[in-house]
């Protein structure tokens, strides 16, 4: 795979989370939300990033990353993680949340049903 291959992780990550919002998840439609709940903790990781470089306790290979990025050697793919990754993970939260509702809202009429035969 070679350089391409953490671009190509993120890729997939996107895509395999992407039918969560098409399913009504309403993530990407609140921009500034989604905003709001990844930027600090990215801006976070990537502060520890760079000190974890700058100290020699951290670094990327070459041979897996595209060569673009950031000052204090942070390569773009490390930045598109701590914001991909997150809202993945905010998608999949949201979409829970949303596969809770639909099953409370099937089963309550079955659960309410019930009662009344009794």
């Amino acid at each position: 795979m070679g350089r391409g291959e953490y671009l190509l992780v993120l890729g997939a990550c996107v895509l395999v989370t992407l039918p969560l919002e098409l399913a009504g998840a309403r993530v990407y439609r609140r921009p500034g939300r989604l905003a709001r709940a990844v930027l600090p903790v990215a801006l976070v990781f990537l502060v520890w990033d760079a000190l974890a470089i700058a100290a020699g306790v951290w670094d990327f290979d070459p041979a897996f990353v595209t060569g673009l990025g950031l000052p204090f050697g942070i390569p773009l793919e490390e930045v598109l993680f701590f914001v991909v990754v997150p809202v993945c993970g905010v998608l999949t939260y949201e979409a829970v949340g949303l596969t809770g509702q639909l099953l409370r809202r099937l089963v309550r009429p079955l659960l309410d049903r019930r009662r009344v035969r009794r």
